[in-house]
């Protein structure tokens, strides 16, 4: 029975939790809606929880319980704060004199009087929107109480001397993710839009909720896969990854897509682009609207994009130099079959460009010219001062890293995926947690999400060499430290024009860590720095007038001095950069169809390679 609101007792404000309905009414769900999900939730729940056990049963038990080893850091962290109580101290008093701070200017509200804020969220923190977290004083002080603990924990993990760098900067990541999973947001009865929505629906958003949730354990196989939007929304070639092309060329590594031209005439020097193997390469054909596939053919660029293949066990022994030879040298060998050009303009996005700068290295030492100009995307050629992703790169990981790949051959694309969403787990993790579970919504349809969420896996020997020598020895910036096929690689010999696009708000490749590349390679280059993230900072269409950008002529040793002599300017950095690779050829030639050259067309874009789902 609902609970009979008194009469005679009016509410002094609003009721902010649900105001359609009275102050301490609660909307009755359907009992037949109600018993038909518990039944089949019941149904569910037992055949996830069977099948997990069968699973268990097959696996091998395991000789190390704890590879991430964040109980020894955690441990090593307190044993050096034992060392100084008088900081510790010092801190928790800090701490509580905010907290008694807190307390006073609650009551002064709750008295009618004004009580400023102690601590107020980031102006970007999503978490705390919703006008309850400021409207009412009990959520306000739920929602200070726990940026003021937050606060605190990262003022003690942060401040800890004499602990080893990684060590401290693993503390530091996993305290970030305590806290993040410990916001009140994340929790039914200290979420006041769950709340509402509660007593709006008679609980049912619960129970949507619920099968959301058995949903993702289901499609995981027992293990959560949180959808991040509707996986039916979009089909590619449909109305995703349209842009027209043929496959013109493929081999056990890779497609290679040319696309339709659209103009009459066309730059004599093709484009090829080099996305990372990490994720699939329509990031840069989402949607005509967003497309920098679709960009670089209307300004006369006839492109070609590399798709590589979702590899599974039989790619096992697939090394970083199958990708230069088979990835690299075939595609242009292939676009030399198809054009007649021997040389072409090439982008490397990511890993993709961490190949392309290995691949010039190791062309340099050989005396090719087959690129006459390459762009960097968000791309690491030093990896010294990796960012969060280093937190994962230690030998005790990476040996257990290495023995799950050795098994199966291959890294899963979800463990990937899962690994690049907790950099962001406020806005990849627990967003969707609330959105799904606790309020009970379907994930809205976004491309970009879709992308995202459609991982790949990496071969097994590639992936231990690209940790190894990259992530965790740093040895491409150091001549001589990598060896591919026989050729030591020295980045300084690499003379080609190179163009590096960074993004500001960059958690995967730092823009401060990305802009030392420009020092390692010789020859004439240009650095910019583009607003937002490792994504939306690339795809940024100059017709979307959103995320400025950053230029500086000259490339002074310090990235803080290149920021400090930077002009800022307005939107999109594509006219930019196509202004810079055009003008380094821009002869014009007749326009090339796809399969009327050298090479026939083998299927439609964007191929079959790219729908192989791990």
């Amino acid at each position: 029975m609902p609970s009979i609101p008194d009469p005679g007792k009016q509410p002094s404000k609003p009721d902010l939790l649900s105001p359609d309905l009275k102050p301490g009414e609660f909307k009755l769900a359907d009992p037949k809606v109600i018993g038909r999900s518990m039944a089949d939730v019941a149904e569910r729940s037992q055949r996830i929880v069977g099948d997990w056990l069968e699973r268990q049963s097959r696996m091998a038990p395991t000789a190390n319980a704890e590879p991430l080893k964040i109980g020894q850091a955690f441990m090593e962290m307190t044993a050096k704060l034992m060392q100084n109580p008088a900081r510790l101290m010092q801190a928790q008093i800090g701490f509580w004199q905010d907290y008694v701070t807190l307390w006073q200017n609650t009551t002064r509200r709750m008295m009618g009087m004004d009580g400023k804020p102690v601590i107020e969220p980031d102006a970007k923190d999503k978490r705390f929107r919703d006008e309850s977290w400021q409207q009412s004083e009990v959520f306000d002080f739920i929602k200070q109480s726990y940026l003021l603990s937050a606060r605190y924990v990262h003022d003690v993990v942060g401040h800890v001397d004499g602990l080893e760098p990684h060590t401290a900067r693993k503390v530091d990541f996993y305290a970030r993710q305590f806290m993040d999973a410990m916001s009140p947001s994340n929790f039914v009865l200290t979420n006041p839009e769950v709340l509402r929505r509660t007593r709006e629906t008679g609980g049912e958003n619960l129970l949507r909720g619920l099968n959301n949730l058995l949903t993702d354990l289901e499609r995981g196989r027992g293990k959560l896969s949180i959808r991040m939007t509707d996986p039916d929304a979009f089909k590619l070639g449909e109305n995703i990854a349209v842009s027209p092309g043929k496959i013109i060329y493929q081999n056990a590594l890779m497609q290679l897509i040319q696309y339709c031209p659209s103009t009459e005439t066309v730059l004599k020097r093709p484009l090829l682009i080099l996305p990372p193997w990490i994720n699939k390469f329509y990031i840069l054909d989402l949607r005509p609207k967003n497309s920098l596939v679709r960009y670089a053919v209307s300004q006369g660029h006839t492109v070609f994009m590399v798709s590589w293949v979702n590899p599974d066990e039989t790619l096992a022994d697939a090394g970083f130099e199958d990708y230069m030879h088979r990835g690299v040298f075939a595609a242009l060998d292939a676009i030399e079959a198809a054009t007649g050009e021997c040389q072409v303009n090439a982008i490397g996005y990511c890993l993709g460009g961490t190949l392309l700068g290995a691949t010039l290295a190791w062309m340099a030492a050989r005396d090719i010219d087959r690129i006459k100009s390459a762009t960097f995307f968000v791309c690491l050629l030093d990896f010294e001062e990796a960012g969060e992703l280093g937190v994962f790169i230690d030998e005790e990981q990476l040996r257990a890293l290495e023995g799950r790949m050795q098994e199966q051959g291959y890294l899963e694309g979800a463990d990937m995926a899962a690994t690049f969403n907790m950099l962001r787990a406020n806005d990849l993790i627990w967003s969707f947690v609330v959105n799904n579970y606790l309020l009970g919504n379907d994930p809205f349809p976004f491309d970009l999400l879709y992308w995202n969420a459609d991982a790949t896996r990496m071969p097994a020997r590639m992936h231990s060499f690209y940790l190894r020598h990259m992530y965790q020895q740093n040895l491409l910036s150091k001549p001589g430290g990598v060896t591919l096929d026989g050729v030591a690689l020295d980045l300084g010999r690499v003379r080609t024009p190179a163009y590096f696009l960074s993004t500001r708000e960059d958690h995967i490749a730092p823009w401060r860590s990305t802009y030392r590349g420009t020092q390692l390679l010789g020859g004439d280059k240009r650095f910019v720095l583009a607003a937002s993230g490792h994504i939306a900072g690339v795809v940024n269409p100059p017709d979307g007038g959103k995320y400025n950008h950053w230029v500086n002529e000259t490339l002074p040793p310090s990235a803080q001095d290149w920021l400090e002599g930077a002009s800022e300017m307005s939107g999109s950095w594509w006219n930019d950069w196509n202004r810079w690779v055009t003008a380094r050829a821009p002869e014009q030639v007749a326009a090339r169809v796809p399969g009327e050259g050298g090479l026939t067309a083998i299927e439609d874009a964007p191929g079959s390679y790219v729908r192989v789902k791990s």
